[in-house]
């Protein structure tokens, strides 16, 4: 992945919460609150607390998981597609909202199983589901910013989306999108904080944006920043309006709004904070580029 600042943006991996560290949470550090072991031992204990049948049923005992003709995997709380990287490049994905921290694991062990040679990903990942993925799959890549994991090596990349960010308040939409362009079997090209405030930062990076196979561009606020690229590039271009904003910005509707009725041609949208949805859309297109 190419990732690269711009000049006059200021700011530094430290300060973007890539530092490998958990951000703060509630003004105290999570490892202040003894919260990864804490999760672990929720999450263990989950899994302890299961029947053999019902752990059979999540996917947690030493078997494979049930399949039905080798097109479904049967983990009891959800029945895995195994026949969609068949159908469309590309396996499920497991997503982590409404999900237990162990359905998580048990969801991406048996889809790595599935699928051996490439990576498989689950999204919106909370800190319990973060902790114990990270206790009971240390292979797996986490990004905490994103509340993302892969497990295995992504395919090699072809084609590559510039993803540019607005400002650092986006970084968790913008992280979701740049996994999910990697996984997804792209090389992501990261710019960030080139809000339209200050222009200067975004026009000296439009060499850049100009030259990718496709374009993901994340803002909040008035969400501004996906009509001026669509002025500056004829690229294929994705907007992911965020719910970031001061006062009553609804939620996102502003922005999501904004995206909408952009007056640039070819500029298309995806739903509030959706990273994962244009990452998925920006990655096809660029892998069929070339």
């Amino acid at each position: 992945m190419t990732e690269r600042y711009p000049n006059g943006s200021g700011a530094e991996l430290a300060d973007l919460g890539l530092a490998g560290r958990a951000p703060a949470r509630n003004g105290a550090e999570a490892a202040d609150l003894g919260f990864a072991d804490r999760a672990s031992a929720r999450g263990a204990a989950e899994v302890a607390d299961l029947g053999g049948a019902e752990a059979a049923d999540l996917g947690l005992a030493d078997r494979a998981p049930a399949r039905d003709g080798a097109e479904v995997a049967d983990l009891g709380f959800a029945r895995l597609d195994l026949q969609r990287a068949a159908r469309t490049g590309d396996p499920e994905v497991v997503f982590g909202r409404g999900k237990t921290p162990a359905q998580v694991v048990a969801a991406l062990r048996a889809l790595h199983e599935a699928h051996p040679d490439g990576a498989v990903l689950a999204t919106r990942l909370d800190d319990d589901a973060v902790a114990l993925v990270r206790a009971e799959l240390p292979d797996a890549d986490l990004d905490e910013v994103a509340r993302t994991a892969v497990l295995g090596k992504p395919r090699a990349p072809h084609g590559r989306v510039a993803v540019v960010g607005a400002g650092t308040a986006d970084l968790p939409v913008v992280r979701e999108c740049v996994t999910t362009v990697r996984v997804f079997g792209a090389d992501p090209d990261l710019i960030l904080d080139v809000g339209v405030a200050g222009l200067h930062r975004l026009l000296a990076q439009r060499d850049r944006i100009d030259t990718a196979d496709a374009v993901v561009a994340v803002a909040g606020m008035e969400a501004a920043l996906p009509s001026v690229i669509g002025g500056l590039t004829g690229a294929p271009l994705i907007a992911v309006p965020t719910s970031v904003g001061y006062g009553w910005h609804l939620e996102g509707l502003t922005a999501w709004l904004a995206t909408l009725n952009s007056c640039a041609p070819g500029v298309v949208t995806v739903n509030v904070d959706n990273g994962f949805g244009a990452g998925v859309a920006a990655a096809r297109i660029a892998r069929r580029s070339r």
